[in-house]
């Protein structure tokens, strides 16, 4: 049985003791991936009932929404004992979500050490590299011999977030160079760290978005990065796990986004679509319906202007959800082409318009080879092979506006400063569907004006 289906039956049949027995007894991991999927109230009580190391362990790698859950049901006292427990970033990272007064309060009750790490985050910028940097690493200087090296990283290692990478500076604390910990381990000890340590060292600066240095840890494939100030100096690193949490949030976004939900500021905005108020929910799902509904009134109206040209021939009706479908389908794929490019760091935002053209050029092809098909069959199926013409042209002018739209409507919403690609499935499927309209018969207009 899956340590999830122990946990839960145990919980229904109120036997305690027994469930603590198998916690005690279980793998990390396998507590951890359990834990998401409790209910609130009982995650309360399985971390109460979890050994004080594994607590620790544990809290520090939960959801911001599921440490701030725990808080609440903490004692003022066990609740400063866990967020001095954290490291650096962690700690900012759950005190940014935190109400004010409460943030400042559990400031001020941490030890003077801790205070002073917390501080010297919270004084950047949020979303940037001194925001969410940790400043447990350890550094060397070049002078120093490998054994004296290895003796500071054996004294240090327990209180470092990591060891893996080792960075070396002067006295000045200027950023001198980079070794691993395996090549310090392999090195010989009477050597000097700076025949050992690599001088060309990537860097980001304080200042940096979250986002670049995510990618930048991606794409260069490293553990960490370090961080440092105008003066080049080292006041930090941006580790690995932080990274990947940071690529995960930015992916959640885009896929809310692109659903037509705006930009929520709750900490957790699937909490919210779950099991917030329905005021909330409104607040977040409602205002892109909207906008869809006045498309659609909108797209009525094109429908009605043309009332004449459907009334003489039935059958132009019939191609209309075809086109529809057509062109919809090519604008998702292509903001979702789009979104995923910009997550990943795949799309250079200052080279846009090559991206934009080899979308156009995609949407077009694929638009010859549907409104080929779809005009040959339309053609055939009723008899009058000028209005499949008008079919085959509407489908292939309408997927190569989608496919347009797809990369633009998300680039000016970025522009715009909007979160990522805030609602922009429906705006595109709004203007994609009133467009397509007027493509659609003003070529029925053209090729079969002698019928209507």
């Amino acid at each position: 049985m899956m340590l999830l289906e122990q946990i839960t039956a145990l919980l229904e049949n109120k036997d305690i003791e027994s469930l603590k027995t198998i916690l005690n007894d279980a793998e990390e991991k396998e507590i951890l991936h359990a834990f998401h999927d409790l209910s609130s109230g009982d995650q309360v009580i399985v971390f109460r009932l979890l050994a004080k190391d594994m607590a620790l362990s544990i809290f520090e790698q939960l959801e911001t929404s599921e440490q701030q859950n725990l808080l609440n049901s903490f004692t003022a006292a066990t609740t400063i004992e866990y967020i001095d427990e954290l490291a650096p970033d962690d700690r900012v990272r759950l005190l940014d979500e935190l109400p004010a007064t409460v943030a400042k309060k559990l400031i001020n009750s941490l030890s003077a050490e801790e205070r002073a790490a917390t501080n010297v985050l919270l004084g950047y910028e949020p979303r940037t590299a001194g925001r969410i940097m940790t400043t447990e690493y350890i550094s060397l200087r070049r002078d120093m011999t490998v054994e004296k090296a290895l003796d500071k990283v054996s004294k240090q290692a327990r209180d470092k977030e990591t060891i893996y990478i080792l960075y070396v500076t002067n006295a000045s604390r200027k950023l001198e160079g980079v070794l691993s910990l395996k090549e310090l381990l392999t090195a010989e000890r009477n050597s000097k760290i700076e025949d050992v340590m690599i001088q060309s060292v990537v860097s980001v600066t304080t200042d940096t978005a979250q986002e670049d240095v995510a990618h930048t840890l991606q794409e260069l494939d490293l553990l960490a990065i370090p961080v440092v100030d105008k003066e080049e100096r080292l006041v930090g690193i941006v580790t690995i796990d932080d990274a990947v949490d940071i690529l995960a949030d930015e992916a959640t976004d885009d896929i809310l986004n692109q659903a037509g939900l705006v930009a929520s500021k709750e900490a957790n905005r699937s909490e919210v679509l779950i099991s917030g108020s329905l005021l909330k929910i409104w607040r977040v799902r409602l205002p892109f319906l909207l906008l869809t509904i006045a498309a659609g009134f909108l797209a009525a109206g094109v429908i009605q202007f043309f009332e004449e040209a459907l009334e003489s021939v039935v059958a132009v009706a019939f191609f209309i959800p075809l086109i529809m479908d057509m062109g919809g389908n090519v604008g998702t794929q292509s903001s979702t082409v789009f979104a995923r490019g910009a997550a990943l760091g795949h799309i250079n935002m200052k080279y846009f318009g090559k991206y934009l053209a080899k979308e156009i050029g995609v949407g077009f092809s694929l638009g010859l080879i549907s409104g080929l098909l779809a005009g040959l069959f339309a053609g055939l199926l009723q008899g009058i092979p000028m209005l499949g013409v008008a079919v085959g042209l509407a489908v292939a002018f309408t997927m190569t506006l989608a496919a347009f739209l797809g990369f633009v409507v998300p680039f000016l919403l970025i522009k715009l400063n909007v979160d990522q690609a805030a609602g922009s499935a429906p705006i595109i499927t709004s203007i994609k569907d009133i467009s397509g309209l007027m493509i659609y018969f003003a070529l029925v207009t053209i090729f079969i004006g002698n019928l209507l």
